[in-house]
């Protein structure tokens, strides 16, 4: 049921998808879809909690196989495409549709938190300076924000995800590798 729920809504969105049409996608009757799922608001906020946990759980379990820095990114990044591009409708409802409607923004929110965290978490663990919890988290913040900006063009098939993965991981990682106390200067500005 969720499977077809999910379908119906990435076709159709959550305003204009029917309890009928799911049912019918599904192959059972309406009434038995209700008996599962009381509303169409019900049957929508399972299939982001449903979907949310299976991200989280296909990132937690690729953060964890990566030894070293790099090769970590690497899992984490390609584990994450991976997911889009597997399941497309699966992120436009969770990343697109639930965004839109008030209702299950909290839902998703708690969903980037959690990957904020973990991403905070795994690069804390491969730091090889002192960076404070706070500014490890901005950069969190920045890489989720940009990956789900990428994921989108994955998940539309707009470039390919093996470009995508390099250009995400070479962009962190020739990021993270900077020196944030060093201020930015043009080639002119460093002549004496």
């Amino acid at each position: 049921m969720l499977d077809s729920a999910i379908r119906v809504f990435s076709d159709l969105g959550y305003r204009s998808a029917s309890m009928d049409t799911i049912a019918k996608d599904a192959r059972i009757s309406k009434p038995m879809l209700y008996l599962y799922y009381g509303s169409k608001e019900e049957l929508f906020s399972a299939c982001v909690v449903r979907e949310s946990g299976r991200l989280i759980d296909h990132l937690t379990s690729a953060a964890t196989s990566g030894t070293g820095a790099r090769h970590s990114l690497e899992s984490v990044v390609e584990a994450f495409l991976d997911y889009v591009d597997d399941h497309a409708d699966s992120w436009n409802v969770v990343y697109r549709q639930a965004v839109a409607e008030p209702s299950f923004s909290d839902e998703v929110e708690k969903t980037r938190s959690v990957l904020v965290d973990l991403t905070t978490d795994l690069l804390a663990q491969n730091s090889v300076d002192e960076r404070s919890r706070e500014v490890l988290e901005v950069v969190a913040t920045a890489l989720v924000g940009a990956g789900e900006a990428v994921a989108d063009r994955v998940a539309h098939r707009s470039i390919p995800k093996s470009v995508a993965a390099g250009v995400v991981v070479e962009l962190a990682w020739r990021g993270l590798a900077g020196d944030p106390a060093k201020s930015l200067t043009t080639p002119k500005e460093e002549k004496p």
